[in-house]
């Protein structure tokens, strides 16, 4: 499977095309990059983390909005607008980034020279995304919208959790500042999931902003609730080194005793 993969991006790059025209509907963003930074580590070859660097910001500058600190589904919505004048971002479109960019974070080598202007993206993403979260813990199908589409969305709220998630698990975002938000969003998460299992509240295949029903669910759903859920698995667990680290060092400071050694590591970790 790997060869074939890696074949058919070596045929990519031999006969490379811009990102805006390769790449040019933010869900792509999603598709290719995290690939070629796994392709990447694994052969050890630095022109696939350097092709990924031509794409990837050549479909950012023609997709992304500075001033909005998020991307536009494709060109069509540049100019559109919501029935009450709000620029067109939708909610699913940049789960599709973020969700790339934090797979891509989690693979790329700490001393890529590009990484720290990954780092940056998602910074400014994730603080922009986590402003516009609901007072019901969810977002909304139209991100600056939330009169037009007014029923939460599950597709782009699990993806935005497992964003914030990562960061605060990987020491990117403040603990004091997500935690509460990613709790409050993994909540409502859980009590979308129907007796069956079944994520409702979907919005389906689309390329646009549109309101849901208690009943809708796709597949895709179950995969970005699972990537959700893995990261809130590892929050718990270093919730819990760090409470067993508290009340080791309460026990050295009460009885003198030295803690072992070997959890010097998990202390720098989670402190």
């Amino acid at each position: 499977m790997l060869v074939k993969i890696q074949s058919s991006i070596d045929s990519l790059i031999s006969d490379p095309k811009s990102g805006r025209e390769d790449w040019w509907w933010c869900d792509a963003l999603f598709m290719a990059p995290p690939v070629l930074v796994r392709l990447g580590k694994i052969t050890n070859d630095e022109k696939y983390y350097r092709y990924l660097d031509k794409m990837y910001w050549d479909a950012t500058d023609y997709l992304y909005s500075p001033s909005d600190s998020l991307f536009f589904r494709d060109k069509s919505y540049f100019n559109a607008k919501t029935a009450n004048g709000k620029k067109v971002f939708w909610s699913r479109g940049n789960g599709w980034v973020i969700g790339g960019l934090t797979q891509m974070l989690g693979i790329m080598p700490n001393n890529d020279p590009s990484r720290s202007k990954y780092v940056a993206l998602y910074l400014k993403m994730i603080t922009k995304i986590a402003s516009l979260q609901q007072p019901d813990g969810l977002w909304r199908g139209s991100l600056l919208d939330s009169a037009e589409d007014t029923i939460k969305e599950t597709s782009g709220s699990t993806f935005f959790t497992f964003a914030m998630a990562w960061g605060v698990n990987n020491g990117i975002l403040s603990e004091r500042i997500y935690s509460p938000k990613i709790r409050k969003a993994w909540i409502a998460i859980v009590q979308c999931v129907n007796e069956e299992g079944k994520l409702g509240y979907v919005q389906p295949i689309g390329a646009k902003p549109k309101n849901v029903k208690i009943d809708d669910c796709q597949e895709y759903s179950s995969g970005f609730f699972l990537m959700a859920g893995s990261e809130m698995t590892k929050m718990s667990k270093i919730a819990q080194m760090r409470n067993n680290i508290m009340n080791k060092k309460h026990l050295k400071t009460k009885r003198n005793v030295n803690v072992p050694s070997k959890f010097n590591n998990i202390t720098k970790l989670v402190m």
